[in-house]
């Protein structure tokens, strides 16, 4: 595999978000989504926009990123993907675009869309690795699934 520069960039960014450094990180990521653009390498584009959504101060902000990795996604070929690592497959990054956004619809008071993403989901669940990746987005969609049930606009408990 070729090293990837972006992608990195994007490790490097995550991990500061992850220390505490949301704004940094935030900076850092749009700093790349202006290089790579809105019509650059779908895989890049997909990834920014996923890890920008979660580094948002507001829904309405978070909804937009998370759309915009959505559509990157229907961009991105399996054979692209595998460039960066052997493993990836487009279909198995479906359930957590769309956890995302029914989970960011939930919170911002949109049930029904919330429901609708939530569904698509599911849909994909099929797609998940047997792993620590699958596991954490199958729990994610209980729990939204709990949540939107229980009409709750809260933030999920960790």
């Amino acid at each position: 595999m070729v090293e990837d520069e972006v992608m990195t960039a994007m490790g490097t960014a995550v991990e500061q978000g992850r220390a505490g450094d949301r704004a940094g990180a935030r900076r850092a990521l749009t700093e790349l989504w202006d290089t790579v653009g809105d019509q650059g390498d779908a895989l890049h584009r997909c990834s920014i926009a996923h890890y920008l959504a979660d580094l948002q101060d507001e829904i309405a902000d978070e909804l937009r990123w998370d759309q915009r990795a959505l559509a990157a996604v229907t961009d991105l070929s399996d054979e692209r993907a595998r460039r960066y690592r052997d493993s990836f497959q487009v279909r198995a990054f479906l359930p957590s675009l769309h956890l995302n956004l029914a989970d960011a619809h939930r919170r911002s008071g949109d049930f029904a869309e919330a429901r609708r993403y939530l569904a698509t989901a599911v849909e994909h669940v099929d797609a998940l690795p047997d792993d620590d990746y699958g596991a954490m987005i199958r729990s994610g969609i209980g729990k939204v699934r709990e949540a939107v049930e229980a009409g709750s606009r809260g933030p999920l408990a960790t």
